[in-house]
């Protein structure tokens, strides 16, 4: 009874493998379209879940983990364009700061961005592969001269509050260090 299974599970893999390339392709197309479809309902989920008000806690860190200073502020998203796109605003009003916020899926290359813009006119892009949890800045000159770079990831996930961390790296990613983490609860 075991040779019989095992002949016709060889059997079957041998047809498997013998199956013409435009099948086998078909299969694997069928497969990748199922899994980018989960990543974009994914990332809607993360646009949905992000409408509203929420109080957020800041902490800025030192290199070493502790806590440099810590602030209270607010964001806020609403839809522009359904299941696509969010405007939103960052305030933190004990460092006088706003910011402009966009949070959007662009499904042409399979990512979800969030850029932002403060009153230095600096433009942040943030971006990550849909389904993901987690998003890289640009490039750019540190006040060293040093290129550095800054990864985002959302963690902790409840339907009312969620945690993000901030951390920078100035060695092409080798090495990442913590620069600030942040609590978010749902106002409204």
């Amino acid at each position: 009874m075991m040779s019989i299974r095992i002949t016709a599970l060889l059997l079957l893999w041998g047809a498997m493998l013998s199956a013409p390339a435009s099948v086998r392709a078909e299969a694997d197309a069928s497969t990748d379209a199922d899994a980018d479809a989960l990543a974009l309902q994914q990332s809607v989920e993360q646009l949905r879940a992000a409408v509203g008000r929420w109080n957020v806690i800041t902490r800025f860190l030192k290199a070493d983990g502790s806590v440099q200073a810590e602030v209270p502020g607010s964001y806020e998203f609403k839809w522009v364009v359904q299941d696509r796109v969010l405007v939103g605003r960052s305030d933190i009003p004990e460092l006088d700061a706003a910011s402009g916020l966009l949070f959007y899926i662009r499904q042409s290359s399979s990512e979800i961005e969030m850029v932002s813009v403060a009153e230095d006119g600096k433009l942040w892009v943030m971006t990550g592969p849909l389904g993901g949890e987690t998003r890289y800045s640009q490039k750019y000159e540190a006040a060293d001269g040093s290129t550095a770079q800054l990864r985002f990831t959302r963690f902790n996930v409840e339907p009312d509050r969620f945690e993000s961390k901030m951390e920078y790296s100035s060695d092409a990613g080798k090495t990442w260090v913590q620069g600030n983490h942040q609590l978010f609860t749902r106002v409204q």
